[in-house]
């Protein structure tokens, strides 16, 4: 046996190695409590309580979305209210020809995937600050491209159809648990992803693109993946917006206060965590909330809250809990420790 052999055997003799430290194994139980109790959450309350919900939800999966692409993989889009639009629209289409609403919204993510693969060709030659914009670009391209379908509804938009005859009690309820299953899965979704041979691809381009590749990291295939990945959760996301509201406008679905929304969110949160989008949707659901009757007061505030958090919270609030308490809900990583009976020798 080599010298070189025996030294790493006794190290790793030597430590532990684990995916998961205890901390995180229980809050993946009272997170799985929670998920189930807020499934049975329309048994529980009244209908206006979960047609709430279903903002928070959308909240939850297009920050997870935008932290997944920017945070992860080091591309900041200003343009994802473009999938936003197409699947919404897409709803829209396939109710049109007779497909159940709800099922749509599968159609319609799979759809901004296919829309996704020529944009990212495009996208993709932009570099940083040119590639955010470039995206917004195309958002409003995707925007005008809508608005000139008269079968779409044109300027004015149009209503969905197919739920009209479902009870509206019914409807409410399984709209409430499409979007909260959007949510589980965004989470779920970008926490598998990340876990594997991909998530550290990602970060590595994320850290330096160039090293990355010199390292054998296949770049670009990197990234298209997260791009696609991002791309599904957004249209299905739209989708949900489609059923929740009955109806679609192009103005606001392909609106850039969608990205405004998902940049505030993930910087409040922490950018760069699983647990970032989840905290800062729930902080600014919270603040919606609170200061809807305020007027302009309430984006002042917004916008208060936003410098703040950029200047004294880089890593935004999870990042706070995270330097102080070492807690990961998802972690990504390894935890490594001493063996007791090799710590107690030193």
């Amino acid at each position: 046996m080599s010298l070189t052999r025996t030294v790493t055997d006794r190290a790793a003799a030597a430590v532990d190695v684990s995916r998961a430290a205890r901390s995180s194994k229980v809050a993946g139980l009272v997170m799985a409590a929670l998920a189930v109790l807020l499934a049975g959450l329309p048994f529980l309350v009244f209908a206006d309580v979960t047609d709430t919900m279903v903002n928070l939800f959308v909240l939850v999966a297009l920050a997870s979305m935008w932290n997944l692409l920017a945070g992860f993989g080091g591309l900041v889009s200003v343009g994802q209210q473009a999938y936003i639009g197409i699947g919404a629209y897409s709803v829209i289409a396939f109710a049109d020809l007779g497909v159940q609403p709800y099922l749509a919204i599968g159609l319609a993510a799979v759809t901004c995937a296919v829309f996704a693969v020529p944009t990212s060709w495009l996208a993709f030659r932009l570099r940083g600050d040119y590639f955010a914009v470039g995206t917004w670009v195309i958002a409003e391209v995707y925007r005008l491209l809508v608005v000139r379908v008269s079968s779409l509804g044109g300027a004015s938009g149009k209503s969905l159809t197919g739920l009209s005859g479902l009870d509206q009690t019914l409807r409410g309820a399984l709209t409430y648990w499409v979007a909260l299953g959007l949510a589980l899965a965004s989470i779920a979704g970008c926490y598998l992803l990340l876990r594997g041979r991909l998530g550290l691809s990602l970060m590595a381009v994320r850290d330096e693109e160039t090293a990355a590749s010199s390292a054998g990291i296949d770049v670009r295939r990197a990234k298209l993946l997260v791009y696609l990945v991002s791309a599904v959760g957004c249209g299905a996301a739209g989708g949900v917006i489609t059923v929740s509201s009955l109806s679609v406008n192009p103005d606001a679905i392909f609106s850039v206060q969608w990205s405004a929304y998902m940049i505030f969110i993930v910087v409040i949160g922490g950018i760069g965590f699983i647990e970032g989008p989840l905290l800062g949707a729930l902080v600014f659901f919270a603040l919606q909330q609170l200061l809807a009757d305020y007027g302009s007061w309430y984006l002042i505030v917004l916008g208060a809250i936003g410098i703040a958090a950029a200047l004294w919270l880089p890593r935004g609030l999870w990042g706070l809990v995270r330097d102080r308490t070492g807690m990961s809900l998802f972690p990504v990583g390894y935890f490594v420790r001493m063996r007791e009976s090799d710590a107690g020798t030193r």
